[in-house]
């Protein structure tokens, strides 16, 4: 996940939008703020979402246990390791989710964008726009931390007289806007969809940044790289980077990251036409081409993007096992076990050079979230558990001892054709 401060972006002025209804397990995708709130009841994917359908719908076919990596990430035609070969300047890492959104405005595929700029006054925050003109692309540059009703942008855009859209995504949001799509009225929806996982609210993230730095009003970029380091950067041009073990995560409050984002089923965004993000590149960006619009999107760049095949190493069960004992005590109330202090900066020498990298660091994040989801489901919404995950997480986390059985969750998964 990566955190870049973008420029003021008063060429894109924000909606006048509904206010959120209220909804338990909700990260305010936009949908209770159209006309018809209660559209959430088969949009969410909080509720009882069924993936098999949607990856039918979307991709053609349901992902192939059977084929290699799909169990983890999702419907996919390729994997590649990529880089623009002309970094743009400010990108989170080289511009390539930016660029393909410029590009589909440029050639005329899509009549406008809809995707998050940053607040005026506070450049952490995400404010939905649509954007029309591929120059304007620039301004939203960079990732934000906080809840955006992005898909409530639909029916303005549609007022606008837009036919064919491009929507910039994290996983509820597509998930949500996959559900929907067919009775939108859109000639034609693409999706260029980013990792999430652990989102928290803007206020909450601020209290993160205070424990980070001194001063944290200086600081403009934060990234969490595949090396296990978070790399902050600072308005007078400085750098710092943080091994993960070190961060200050027993110090921050227990509803940091909500319940939602801590049963949330698709890090890998698996309902978009093309994932970008970063955790098999390593240092890369990744990304996953899901179908044959997104192979298209990835063609339309040409000789601009600098492709690769993703590499593999480490080995991610002792990682995951470790995530899921500390799991399991948070979920019980209970106090982690904290390394040594003398111990951290050898572990911390140590796990980018023999812990999981690359497709496989990949592979054990998407382990420990459907841990962490069924971990957390069973313990505070066990009614909810049986409906909220699909079959294929279930696979993910049995060989590591967590069934339906062994968690108390009553009742078979939902069958799901």
């Amino acid at each position: 996940m990566t955190i870049a401060v973008s420029p003021p972006a008063n060429a894109l002025p924000s909606h006048s939008l509904r206010d959120a209804a209220p909804r338990p397990l909700c990260t305010d995708c936009g949908v209770s703020r159209m006309e018809d709130p209660k559209a959430c009841g088969r949009a969410c994917q909080f509720i009882a979402p069924d993936y098999p359908a949607l990856e039918a719908r979307v991709h053609g076919r349901a992902r192939d246990a059977a084929r290699p990596d799909e169990l983890h990430f999702g419907p996919f035609l390729a994997l590649h390791r990529a880089a623009l070969k002309q970094p743009r300047t400010g990108a989170q890492w080289t511009g390539i989710t930016t660029r393909l959104a410029e590009t589909l405005l440029e050639t005329g595929a899509v009549d406008g964008v809809l995707t998050m700029r940053p607040d005026e006054d506070d450049p952490w925050k995400p404010v939905p726009v649509i954007v029309t003109r591929a120059q304007d692309m620039a301004l939203c540059r960079g990732m934000r931390m906080g809840y955006a009703p992005l898909l409530a942008l639909l029916e303005p855009a549609r007022a606008m007289g837009l036919k064919r859209i491009a929507v910039i995504a994290i996983p509820c949001q597509t998930y949500a806007l996959r559900a929907l799509e067919a009775e939108l009225g859109f000639d034609a929806i693409t999706v260029i969809g980013t990792p999430c996982s652990d989102n928290t609210t803007t206020e909450k993230f601020h209290a993160f940044l205070d424990l980070l730095d001194e001063k944290p009003e200086t600081i403009t970029y934060l990234e969490f790289r595949a090396d296990y380091h978070v790399e902050l950067r600072f308005a007078d041009g400085r750098k710092r980077a943080i091994p993960f073990l070190q961060l200050p995560i027993s110090k921050l409050p227990a509803d940091f990251f909500p319940l939602t984002c801590r049963t949330c089923v698709d890090y890998t965004n698996v309902l978009a036409d093309i994932t970008v993000g970063y955790m098999g590149g390593e240092g890369r960006q990744w990304l996953i081409v899901r179908n044959e619009r997104g192979r298209a999107l990835l063609a339309a760049l040409g000789d601009e993007v600098e492709l690769s095949t993703p590499g593999s190493a480490g080995k991610r069960a002792g990682a995951v096992k470790g995530f899921i004992a500390n799991t399991r005590r948070a979920a019980g109330g209970l106090p982690l076990r904290r390394m040594p202090g003398w111990l951290r900066p050898l572990i911390g020498w140590l796990m980018p050079r023999v812990g999981p990298r690359g497709l496989e660091f990949a592979r054990t994040r998407v382990e420990m979230k459907a841990a962490e989801t069924v971990i957390h489901l069973a313990r505070e919404e066990p009614a909810r558990a049986k409906r909220m995950i699909p079959a294929h997480v279930w696979a993910l986390v049995e060989p590591y001892g967590l069934t339906r059985e062994s968690l108390g969750i009553q009742g078979e998964a939902r069958r799901q054709e």
